[in-house]
């Protein structure tokens, strides 16, 4: 779902980051009034989560690959102003450092990962709670988010041959319209990917409730439900290169050199637009996650290790900052 370099217009990009402006500030002055600063390093825990969560590459049949995002998970954390900032941090590591998502694209990608997935995930958590077990409300709330995000994302990629094309007819970004970008993004997420955010979701709730309780009746008194969520981030990041099994490109997030010869519509596209050709593009340190001079796999772990260093010391900072 990260939306890479080009393939939404710059005018786009900017419309969606000017629409995360207020949302971003919301978001910190929500924060600040309701969680104190001893408590924003779990904002970092929470980006550390979604980072790691997202390494780990679902294949689909035909070959694309999707995963899960974490975002009503964070909701349910630390509150859904509390996520927006802490996916929003991620996808801006990811973007910088390992390419993963545009930066022209951030604002869309946090619009989507870090707004629409966590507020529509938590609505729904805090409907059915009343009604349906934490963890299994959290599931439904999961399963919901990321497919309203996905289908956000989808109309974000098919708008972009209705209103940007050349003299030729040509598309000058995403090259695919509605009616291919809705049913190529829904299908993965209505199924394999949409179940694995159930399950992430639901089953960390789950795993949280029992260590709190677990606390609070002197059953396990050395085990915090913080210290179970370290001691769960510790293996996904051991685990994490299971992310690489999985063969093939995400739906939309082709190379440029890719792209032309997909069969989207049943033939080959044939070209390559323009926009991905011209626009703009970073050069970060670790590009998909790989570490030059080392094995996929170590590099792989290095990378979640390095990534949610970073999310989690950025928190730890700011907390520290906000103390004084």
């Amino acid at each position: 779902m990260h939306i890479p370099e080009n393939y939404l217009s710059p005018s786009t990009c900017g419309v969606l980051a000017v629409a995360m402006a207020p949302i971003w500030y919301l978001s910190i002055q929500k924060v600040k009034k309701k969680m104190p600063a001893e408590k924003l390093p779990l904002l970092g825990i929470a980006a550390a989560f979604s980072f790691v969560a997202m390494m780990f590459n679902i294949p689909l049949p035909g070959g694309t690959t999707g995963h899960a995002v974490g975002g009503t998970l964070a909701a349910i954390m630390l509150g859904p102003w509390g996520a927006c900032l802490a996916i929003s941090t991620t996808l801006l590591v990811q973007a910088l450092f390992f390419g993963d998502g545009g930066i022209l694209a951030l604002g869309a990608n946090c619009f989507n990962m870090a707004f629409v997935l966590p507020m529509a995930g938590y609505s729904l958590y805090q409907i059915l709670r009343k009604h349906l077990p934490d963890s299994l409300a959290a599931a439904v709330g999961g399963y919901v988010g990321i497919n309203a995000a996905a289908l956000v994302a989808a109309v974000e990629f098919g708008l972009q041959p209705l209103l940007f094309t050349n003299e030729l007819e040509q598309a000058l970004y995403c090259p695919y319209p509605l009616s291919i970008s809705i049913p190529a993004m829904m299908a993965g997420h209505l199924t394999i990917f949409g179940l694995a955010e159930a399950i992430f979701t639901g089953g960390l709730i789950l795993y949280m409730s029992k260590a709190k309780a677990g606390k609070q009746i002197g059953t396990n008194p050395g085990q915090s439900p913080i210290s179970a969520l370290y001691a769960i981030l510790i293996a996904m990041i051991v685990l994490c290169p299971l992310g690489l099994l999985a063969e093939g490109t995400a739906w939309g997030e082709w190379a440029p050199e890719e792209i032309a010869e997909l069969t989207e519509t049943g033939t080959a596209l044939g070209y390559t637009p323009q926009g991905l050709l011209d626009g703009f593009n970073l050069e970060v340190f670790f590009p998909d996650y790989a570490i030059s001079g080392l094995p996929d796999i170590f590099g792989y772990v290095l990378s979640a290790i390095m990534g949610t260093a970073i999310v989690i010391l950025a928190f730890k900072l700011m907390s520290a900052a906000v103390a004084k």
